[in-house]
């Protein structure tokens, strides 16, 4: 199992670096100068050329890559005779004045405001991974029971209509449904919900002082979570009528066992398999890929900022965001491959 997550781990870290380098390419070939751009359009050649080559700019795109990764990385090889802007510690000697070391990733500080990235990341994943739990909750909470109930009953009229039901949530685009949600709950009834058509969960007051408004939280994570649903109720009923029709489910109905008893207890949990796959993927997708909700909403989390960045092409704010939505998929794929052994005993890894 060690050596398996170790290879899996070494896969996970040649994505990143892979991901890291094609988006950085492609934002840094574009014709855009960022140095401009921090200045305006009036400012002098000088300034701008003096800000092109204070952050490195001015260097081949080949360069630039190398000094990102390294700064990006844990473990570097550091020449400590330049001052860099992060804490380190060495590890041991790699030539004169060279150093094998060990950091935190550094992300840099935004073009725009000059804040440290992680910090900006910082601030705006809490919202983001609120509304992702919240919408995953939502769906397994609803999809679960809609596929045990449809798989229950193949081929009824109960069976019909949560099919028709979930092809039509998974066809929804979650920005479609969410200025459903907002005119609908948030505008035409809002007096009767009390819910805001925009807004984030972290409010701050008149008085300065930031609160939590949770109702905030609802429209978009049942916006976000419309198509999950439809995803696990499709999976979840396809499963299970794929492990009733299994020789060990009718042998324990033989032995007289209760019937909710086999459904829950047996069949239900060898149908978890697929379910594991597919709720693992929709989680890192949600947590990363809730932009277009977010911006309806005006809900301030990583997508927002993500967005923000790209508008004002604030390279090091960009990198970040790729950087954390790739560790985010690389982790959750790692912890699902685990999570199979766990769920279905059947898998064996050689």
């Amino acid at each position: 199992m060690l050596r398996y997550i170790l290879g899996r781990l070494a896969y996970g870290i040649l994505v990143i670096i892979l991901v890291v380098v094609i988006i950085s390419s492609i934002i840094y070939l574009a014709p855009v100068d960022p140095a401009q751009l921090t200045f305006g359009q009036r400012a002098d050649v000088a300034t701008v050329k003096a800000k092109t080559a204070e952050l490195g700019l001015d260097q081949p795109l080949s360069v630039q890559l190398l000094h990102y990764l390294s700064d990006v990385a844990p473990l570097s090889v550091l020449d400590v005779t330049h001052q860099v802007p992060y804490q380190y510690v060495r590890l041991f000697p790699v030539g004169t004045d060279r150093y094998f070391i060990i950091k935190w990733p550094y992300l840099r500080e935004s073009y725009q405001t000059g804040r440290p990235v992680a910090a900006m990341l910082a601030s705006a994943i809490p919202a983001t991974a609120l509304l992702a739990v919240a919408a995953l909750l939502f769906a397994l909470l609803l999809g679960i029971p809609l596929g045990i109930f449809a798989a229950l009953r193949p081929r009824s009229f109960w069976d019909s209509g949560i099919s028709m039901l979930t092809v039509l949530g998974y066809s929804l685009p979650s920005y479609v449904a969410a200025m459903l949600l907002a005119l609908l709950f948030g505008y035409a009834f809002g007096s009767i919900t009390g819910l805001n058509v925009q807004g984030g969960i972290f409010v701050l007051d008149d008085f300065g002082d930031w609160h939590t408004e949770w109702k905030n939280l609802i429209l978009p994570a049942l916006a976000l979570g419309m198509r999950p649903v439809a995803l696990i109720t499709q999976l979840t009923r396809s499963a299970m009528l794929d492990v009733l029709s299994q020789d060990y489910v009718r042998t324990a109905l033989a032995k007289g066992l209760p019937f909710y008893r086999v459904v829950y207890k047996h069949a239900l949990r060898n149908a978890l398999n697929p379910l594991v796959s597919a709720v693992s993927s929709w989680f890192a997708a949600l947590l990363t890929g809730a932009f277009f909700v977010e911006n309806v909403f005006s809900f301030k989390g990583l997508g927002d900022l993500t967005i923000q960045a790209l508008l004002n092409f604030d390279l090091p704010v960009v990198l970040g965001c790729v950087l954390f939505t790739a560790t985010v998929f690389v982790v959750i794929n790692l912890i699902t491959d685990v999570l199979y052994v766990w769920v279905d005993p059947r898998v064996i890894l050689e």
